[in-house]
């Protein structure tokens, strides 16, 4: 009887973080020996985050501490490894080349996924700020090809807890009870997916040789619905019909183009999300399907998610 393939070790870079914590996790679920590259600052400085270290440790995470500034600790760290996972937050996609340049001198690297975990950044289209956001990403796409590391981009598209908990309203964190601000006509597809199952299907993927320099597309079938669709299975779930207030697209256009920092990056995210769309239709041939590659994942369903708030 064959030996069981033996389970690549992973790094994961900002484990710390909001989907970095869910990857670490399911990293140690899958039986891979995980790795997490910390921060002393962290530590001391964040009880929140000290709390989530000291659960590493109880779940056999080795630390490594450092970070992507520190050239030679970070080769080090790498040449310990398999597989890179970066959740790296949205300040420090840009910083990213310092991974690709510790890879290429480590030079034992399997596979790196960089921090994407939203849209398929080749065919998403946004507004600037928000353009700047995914010009980014897909410069650090172009520099991991550039350097012929084997790489998986994970398109996870809208995570749970940041749009479908709030339905795109701003400064809002659960789903609406009175009046719902509706963006655009509603009617655009929107995908999305919970933290867990995000970071679930981001390590099946690790050893999987049909997602290597591929695109793995997260789109659960139960979970692509327009703002009209999620509004109406509110609706049935609270007993109640909401106010909908409907945004035209100039309005919300000229939000973006009149507010200031922060509002103008979180409108013009939510305008490429609810109005332009991000793809739950897209025919990409040369990715591949989470849900194809993975029929076993019991994912969690939107209706499912809402029914947390109910």
């Amino acid at each position: 009887m064959a030996l069981a393939a033996q389970k690549s070790k992973i790094l994961v870079i900002g484990g710390t973080g909001y989907l970095g914590k869910y990857i670490v996790a399911a990293s140690v679920k899958a039986g891979h020996p995980t790795f997490a590259l910390v921060r002393e600052a962290t530590i001391t400085s964040n009880p929140a985050k000290s709390a989530l270290v000291d659960q590493f440790k109880r779940d056999g995470v080795k630390l490594i501490y450092g970070d992507i500034n520190d050239h030679e600790n970070l080769v080090k760290a790498i040449k310990q490894v398999d597989v890179i996972i970066s959740a790296v937050g949205r300040l420090l996609i840009a910083d990213q080349v310092k991974i690709i340049a510790a890879i290429k001198e480590a030079g034992n690297v399997k596979r790196l996924f960089p921090s994407e975990f939203g849209p398929d950044m080749d065919h998403a289209h946004a507004m600037e700020p928000a353009g700047s956001f995914f010009a980014g990403k897909r410069k650090i796409r172009r520099a991991v090809e550039a350097e012929g590391i084997p790489y998986t981009y994970i398109a996870s598209n809208e995570v749970a807890g940041y749009y479908l908990a709030n339905f795109g309203q701003e400064n809002a964190t659960t789903p609406p009870r009175d009046k719902v601000f509706i963006l655009g006509h509603g009617n655009t597809k929107v995908v999305f997916v919970e933290e867990h199952d995000v970071a679930t299907y981001t390590i099946k993927a690790v050893d999987d040789p049909r997602t290597l320099n591929k695109v793995l597309h997260v789109r659960p079938p139960a979970n692509i619905l327009s703002l009209n669709e999620l509004v109406a299975l509110w609706e049935k779930k609270i007993g109640k019909t909401l106010e909908k207030i409907f945004v035209p697209e100039d309005q919300i256009i000229k939000s973006i183009q009149e507010s200031t920092y922060p509002k103008n990056l979180y409108v013009s995210f939510a305008h490429s999300v609810f109005v332009t769309g991000h793809g739950a239709d897209l025919n990409d041939p040369a990715g591949v399907e989470a849900s194809e590659l993975y029929p076993e994942v019991e994912y969690t369903s939107a209706s499912e998610f809402l029914d947390r708030f109910v």
